[in-house]
C-alpha cells in the first residue's frame, strides 16, 4: 500500500504463531499427555497472531523509517469460541536519523546491508520461577528450614487449610538450594521424624542434579527406611527435569545394590518414566537413555529370571522408546527369532510393554499386534492383549476390515467374544481420537452381530464408555478389560483405564490390573452351586471356594496386582499364600505380637503427605521480548492422626474369642489447592489472571467401640462435638494479579462483592436437623457470576464459588450426652418382641436368619440400635429388629423400626420377597399408620418391570416426590424421551424396559398425570446372554 501523503510504502505482513515451524516455546509437565490432532480440528485452546507493519521510503533503496509488531494471543481452557482471555502486546520502532559511514558507503549501497541472524528468544532458569508465587529469597536454605519447621507442626494433628498454600513456598525454595544445603539440612531434621519426613517429601521437588547427588549419597550411606527410599526416588525420577544429563546421572541408580525388592522395582521403573520424559522432548529419542533397560532385559532373558523379566518389561513399557521393539520381540512368541518358553505373566508384560510406544512408532507396533492376534496357536490371553495394542495404534479401515473376516473364521470364542464387545463400544465412541476409528468398528460390529452378538460374560469381554464436549474441548473416557482362557471360569487378567481429554491433549489418568493365577487354578473349571443368578447362593457357592484357599498352587501367586498413573506403572505387587497366612494369623491369632497386642499396647501415628499432582507450564516469547506463561499447579496435602488404645477380655487371647474395647481419636482428611496462571511472568514481576481454588475434606473422630465376634455382639460410641464441623467444602475465584519482587503486589477479583455484580450472587443455605439425636447437616453454597455456562464457559469462571457441608449441633428434644450404636445379632425369636405384634400386617412366617461366620437357627434375629444416651439412660433413637429367611427358591426378610422414646409409638414395618419378582412393601407412621409404599419388579429374558405404588404419604414427601417427577421429566426430555399428557392409575409409578433386539430397547414410564417413553435406544454395551454356557464345540455349532 502506498501512501502518497508521505511517500512511502506500507508493507502489512500477518504471521500465525500458532502453527509456525520453529516456536520460541517451552513445555514442561506435560509429557506423559499426548497431543490429539483431531482434536484441534474441532476448535484451539489457544491461538495466536501477530501483525507486522512497515513503512519504507524508497530514496536511496528503501529506508525503513517506521516499523511495529501487534501480537493478540487468545487462550482458554476449553474452546477459544466460548470466550476467552486476550494478551495484546505491542512494539513500535522508529527511524530517528541516519548516519553516513565512508567506511560501508553510502546508505543503500552494496556494502550498506549486512545480516546479524535471526532474533532468538532465550529461556533462562524457570524452575525457580512460580508464576503463583513471588518473594524476594536471601538465603533459601534458612527460609526452607523455617518453612518445614513451621509445616511439620501446624499439620501435625490434622490439615490445617489456612496453610496449605505454603507448601508450594517450600518447593520453590528447595528448587534453589544447593547440595551443601541440602546435605545441611538432612543433618539437621534425620533425627527429628516429622521433619525428617517433610524434608525428604519436598526435596524431591528440586528436580534438578542436586536432589540426584543427595539421594545418591543417602543410597551409598543406606541411612533411607525402605518406604522414604521408595517414594523419593518414585517422586524424584517422575519429576525431575529429563534432560540428557539428568538421564545419564539417573542411570548409576540401576547398578546400586539394592536388597528391598520393593525398592529395587520401584527404581528400575521410575527410571523408565524418566526415559519416557526425555523421549517426550527430544525426536528421536536417543538410544543411549534406554540401552541399560535393554541389556538387563536381555541378562534376565538368558537367566531365565521371571521376576527380572517381568521388571524390565515393565519398565520398557513406561519408556515407550521405539528402540526397544526389538529387545521385546525376543519375548514374544511367534515373532521372536529364537522362541523361548515363557510363563504367561512375562507374555503378558512383554506385550504391554509394546502400549506407549503404539504413540511413537504405530506401524511397527501395528505388524506385531496383527501377527499376535492372527496366530491361533497363542492362548487366548496373549492374543486378547494385542488387540488391545493393536486398537491403540488406531488401525485403518482396511486392517479393521482384515481383522473382521478373520474373526469370522476364528473358532475361540474367548477372542472373539472379546473383540466384538471392544468394536461395539468404539463404535459408539464420541472422543476425537477415535473418529475415523468408530466408523470402521461400526461396519465390523454389524458383521460380527450373527455369530457374537449373543455371547455371555462366560466369555471374555471389553468395554469402552466415553464423552466428549465440542464446546468444552474436554472428555472422559473409560475401558475396561476382562480376559479369560479355556478352560478355567476365573478370569486369567482384570484391567480397567480412564483417560482424560484437554486443551487438545491426551491424559492416561489411572489404571488397575489384577492377574489371576493360583486363584484361577483354585475355581477350576466350574463353581460347584453356582448358578449365574447373582443370588445370595451364588455369594455362597463362591465362598465355599475361597475357603479352600490353602489349596492354591505354591509355586505360584493366588494373584498379582499393578497399577499405573499417567500411563506409568509404578507398582506391582504378587499376593502369594505365605503373605496371606501372615496377614490372618496377624488378625486372628492368639499371642504375644498380633493385632489386639499391637493396640493393647496403645498406638499413636501421625503423618501429613504433601503431593505436587501437577506441575504444566507453557512459556512462549512475545513479540516484546516478554515471556507470556500459562501454568497450571495441582497439589494435594493429605493427613492422617491416630491415636488408639484396646482393653482385651480375656487377655491373650485372639479377636474370634473375645470382647475388644477400642478407644480411638484421630483425624484423616487432605486438602487441595489448584492454581491456574495466564499472563506475563518475569524473574522481577508478575501481570495476569489466576484461578484459585481450594476443597478440604476432613474427617475428625473420637469414639468406643465393643467388638465381639464370638456372640456377635458391636457397639459404637461417641460424644456429639459442640464445634461446628465442615466435612466437605470447595472454594474458587479469579483475580487479575500483579506482583513484584519487592513487595506483595495486588490481587483483585474479577468480579466484585460490591457493586454492580451484587446482583448475581446468590446464596442459599439447606439443613437437615435430628432432635432425636441433637445434630444437624447443612449444604451451604454461594455464587457470584456474571455468565451461564451455556453462554460463555470461560466467562462462567470469573466469579466466586463456593459450597460445603457443616454438621453442627442441633436442639435435641431431651438432652443428650453420648450417642451410641448397638448390633446384636444372637438374639432368640422371643426376644424380638415387635413382629408378635405385627400379626394383623403381615402374615408371620417362621424365619432363618443366615450369617457369613456361622449358621443360625430359626429361633434368632438380629437387633440394631442407634439412639442419644442422657446419663445411663436412654433419651431418642431408633430400634431396628430384622428377620431373614432364605431358601432355594426364595428370600424373605422382614423389619420392624421403632423409636426408642417410652412416650412414643411410632414404627416402621416392611417386608420384602425375593424369588423371580421383588416385592417391597412398607408401612409406617402412628402403630405403623397410615402411610403406605409398596415396590414390586419382575423380569424376563427380554422384560423389565417396576412398579412404585402409594396410599397415603406424608406431606415433606409428597412434596419432595412431586420435585423428583419434575426433574425425572426435564431429564428425559433432556435424553430424548417423548412426553404425553395423560390420565393413568393415581398414585402408581410404573417403568419397562424391553430389549427389542440384540441391539437396542425401549422403555417406557408411566407417571399418573404424563407418560414418558423413548424408542430404539442403543445398549451401551453387548447384550449379554447370562445363560449356562454350551460346551465349545456345542457353542460353534450353536453359533
Amino acid at each position: 500500500m502506498t501512501d502518497s501523503s508521505s511517500h512511502s510504502y506500507r508493507i502489512t505482513q500477518v504471521v500465525d504463531v500458532s502453527n509456525c515451524r520453529e516456536k520460541a516455546a517451552l513445555f514442561t509437565g506435560i509429557a506423559t499427555a499426548v497431543l490429539d490432532d483431531v482434536s484441534k480440528q474441532r476448535g484451539e485452546s489457544i491461538f495466536s497472531t501477530v501483525r507486522y507493519i512497515y513503512n519504507i521510503k524508497p530514496e536511496h533503496g528503501g529506508h525503513v523509517t517506521r516499523a511495529e509488531a501487534l501480537e493478540q494471543e487468545f487462550f482458554t481452557p476449553f474452546n477459544v469460541m466460548g470466550g476467552n482471555f486476550r494478551m495484546k502486546s505491542k512494539k513500535e520502532i522508529v527511524l530517528v536519523s541516519v548516519v553516513q559511514s565512508a567506511a560501508r558507503g553510502a546508505v543503500g549501497g552494496q556494502d550498506s546491508m549486512e545480516s546479524r541472524g535471526n532474533i532468538v528468544f532465550k529461556f533462562g532458569n524457570v524452575g525457580t520461577n512460580v508464576p503463583i508465587m513471588m518473594k524476594k529469597v536471601n538465603d533459601p536454605v534458612q527460609e526452607a528450614v523455617d518453612l518445614i519447621e513451621r509445616l511439620a507442626q501446624v499439620h501435625l494433628k490434622q490439615v490445617d487449610n489456612a496453610n496449605t498454600e505454603q507448601v508450594i513456598r517450600l518447593y520453590q525454595l528447595m528448587r534453589m538450594v544447593p547440595i551443601e544445603g541440602m546435605k545441611a539440612m538432612w543433618n539437621r531434621f534425620k533425627e527429628q521424624r516429622e521433619k525428617r519426613h517433610w524434608f525428604l517429601i519436598t526435596a524431591v521437588e528440586a528436580n534438578n542434579d542436586t536432589i540426584l547427588k543427595f539421594l545418591k549419597e543417602r543410597f551409598n550411606a543406606n541411612d533411607l527406611e525402605p518406604f522414604e527410599a521408595l517414594f523419593t526416588v518414585l517422586l524424584t525420577f517422575n519429576h525431575l527435569e529429563a534432560s540428557a544429563e539428568m538421564v545419564e546421572m539417573a542411570k548409576e541408580f540401576l547398578g546400586f545394590p539394592i536388597s528391598n525388592e520393593y525398592v529395587r522395582n520401584t527404581v528400575v521403573m521410575a527410571y523408565g518414566s524418566l526415559v519416557n520424559k526425555h523421549c517426550a522432548y527430544n525426536t528421536p529419542c536417543p538410544d543411549a537413555a534406554v540401552q541399560p533397560l535393554l541389556e538387563m532385559a536381555n541378562k534376565a532373558l538368558v537367566a531365565k529370571n521371571n521376576k527380572d523379566m517381568v521388571l524390565v518389561l515393565k519398565a520398557l513399557g513406561n519408556a515407550g522408546h521405539p528402540g526397544s521393539i526389538k529387545t521385546i520381540m525376543k519375548f514374544l512368541p511367534g515373532v521372536a527369532a529364537n522362541p523361548v518358553d515363557l510363563p504367561p505373566s512375562v507374555l503378558s508384560a512383554a506385550v504391554q510393554a509394546m502400549r506407549l510406544i503404539a504413540a511413537r512408532d504405530p506401524h511397527h507396533v501395528q505388524d506385531i499386534s496383527v501377527e499376535l492376534f492372527f496366530n491361533k496357536n497363542l492362548s487366548s490371553e496373549i492374543r486378547m492383549l494385542a488387540f488391545i495394542m493393536l486398537v491403540d495404534t488406531k488401525p485403518s479401515m482396511a486392517l479393521v476390515s482384515t481383522v473382521t473376516t478373520h474373526l469370522m473364521e476364528d473358532t475361540d470364542l474367548h477372542v472373539g467374544s472379546f473383540a466384538y464387545s471392544y468394536l461395539y463400544s468404539l463404535a459408539k465412541s464420541k472422543t476425537p481420537e477415535n473418529h475415523f476409528l468408530s466408523t470402521a468398528c461400526t461396519t465390523a460390529m454389524k458383521i460380527l452381530a450373527p455369530k457374537f452378538g449373543r455371547l455371555g460374560y462366560y466369555y471374555s469381554k471389553a468395554a469402552r464408555m466415553d464423552v466428549f464436549n465440542d464446546k468444552y474441548l474436554l472428555g472422559l473416557a473409560a475401558e475396561g478389560f476382562m480376559l479369560k482362557n479355556e478352560p478355567y471360569v476365573m478370569p486369567s487378567e482384570m484391567r480397567m483405564r480412564g483417560k482424560l481429554f484437554f486443551i487438545g491433549r491426551i491424559l492416561q489418568t489411572i489404571e488397575f490390573g489384577i492377574r489371576n493365577e493360583g486363584i484361577k487354578e483354585l475355581f477350576g473349571k466350574e463353581i460347584p452351586g453356582f448358578k449365574g443368578d447373582f443370588s445370595f447362593g451364588d455369594f455362597l457357592a463362591i465362598l465355599n471356594i475361597l475357603k479352600k484357599w490353602e489349596h492354591s498352587p505354591d509355586n505360584k501367586p493366588i494373584f498379582s496386582a499393578s497399577t499405573r498413573l499417567s500411563g506409568q506403572e509404578w507398582f506391582f505387587t504378587d499376593i502369594n499364600k505365605d503373605f496371606i497366612r501372615n496377614i490372618i494369623n496377624m488378625i486372628y491369632s492368639p499371642g504375644e505380637g498380633n493385632l489386639l497386642d499391637i493396640f493393647s499396647k496403645g498406638i499413636s501415628w501421625h503423618k501429613a503427605m504433601p503431593l505436587l499432582m501437577a506441575d504444566a507450564r507453557y512459556i512462549k516469547a512475545s513479540c516484546v521480548g516478554l515471556p507470556v506463561e500459562i501454568s497450571k499447579y495441582y497439589q494435594v496435602l493429605n493427613g492422617l492422626s491416630v491415636n488408639a488404645m484396646a482393653e482385651v477380655n480375656p487377655p491373650q487371647t485372639g479377636i474370634m474369642d473375645s470382647e475388644v474395647l477400642l478407644k480411638t481419636e484421630g483425624f484423616i482428611g487432605y486438602t487441595k489447592d489448584l492454581w491456574l496462571f495466564y499472563g506475563i511472568n518475569t524473574k522481577l514481576f508478575q501481570s495476569g489472571a489466576e484461578l484459585k481454588a481450594k476443597s478440604p475434606i476432613s474427617f475428625p473422630w473420637k469414639f468406643d467401640a465393643t467388638v465381639n465376634i464370638k456372640e456377635k455382639k458391636y457397639s459404637l460410641e461417641f460424644i456429639p462435638s459442640s464445634n461446628e464441623v465442615e466435612f466437605f467444602s470447595f472454594r474458587s475465584d479469579v483475580y487479575a494479579v500483579s506482583r513484584n519482587i519487592e513487595d506483595e503486589g495486588k490481587t483483585t477479583p474479577m468480579i466484585p462483592s460490591s457493586g454492580e455484580a451484587a446482583n448475581s450472587t446468590t446464596w442459599s443455605q439447606i439443613c437437615a436437623e435430628s432432635d432425636a439425636y441433637g445434630i444437624g447437616v447443612c449444604l451451604e453454597s454461594e455464587f457470584r457470576k456474571e455468565y451461564r455456562p451455556e453462554q460463555y464457559p470461560l466467562y462462567y469462571l470469573l466469579g466466586y464459588t463456593r459450597f460445603g457441608l457443616k454438621v453442627k449441633k442441633a436442639q435435641a428434644a431431651r438432652a443428650v450426652d453420648r450417642i451410641r450404636f448397638e448390633v446384636n445379632g444372637t438374639n432368640p425369636m422371643g426376644m424380638c418382641q415387635l413382629f408378635n405384634t405385627q400379626t394383623k400386617l403381615f402374615q408371620v412366617f417362621r424365619f432363618h436368619f443366615s450369617v457369613i461366620v456361622a449358621e443360625v437357627t430359626s429361633e434368632s434375629c438380629t437387633i440394631v440400635k442407634a439412639v442419644s444416651m442422657n446419663a445411663n439412660e436412654v433419651s431418642d433413637g431408633y430400634e431396628a429388629q430384622m428377620v431373614y429367611k432364605y431358601t432355594d427358591s426364595q428370600s424373605i426378610g422382614q423389619m420392624v423400626v421403632s423409636q426408642a422414646r417410652e412416650d412414643s409409638n411410632w414404627k416402621m414395618s416392611a417386608e420384602t420377597t425375593m424369588n423371580v419378582h421383588v416385592y417391597v412393601k412398607t408401612f409406617w407412621g402412628v402403630d405403623c399408620k397410615p402411610y403406605e409404599v409398596s415396590v414390586e419388579t419382575s423380569s424376563t429374558k427380554e422384560r423389565l418391570n417396576a412398579m412404585l405404588a402409594w396410599k397415603v404419604l406424608p406431606d415433606t414427601l409428597a412434596e419432595a416426590g412431586q420435585i423428583i417427577g419434575r426433574f425425572i421429566r426435564h431429564l428425559a426430555f433432556f435424553f430424548g424421551f417423548n412426553w404425553e399428557l395423560e390420565t393413568n392409575t393415581e398414585k402408581q409409578l410404573t417403568a419397562s424396559v424391553v430389549g427389542t433386539s440384540a441391539n437396542y430397547y425401549n422403555v417406557e414410564m408411566k407417571f399418573p398425570e404424563y407418560s414418558l417413553n423413548r424408542q430404539d435406544i442403543p445398549f451401551p454395551l453387548p447384550y449379554p446372554s447370562l445363560e449356562t454356557p454350551y460346551p465349545m464345540n456345542e457353542t460353534l455349532n450353536h453359533v
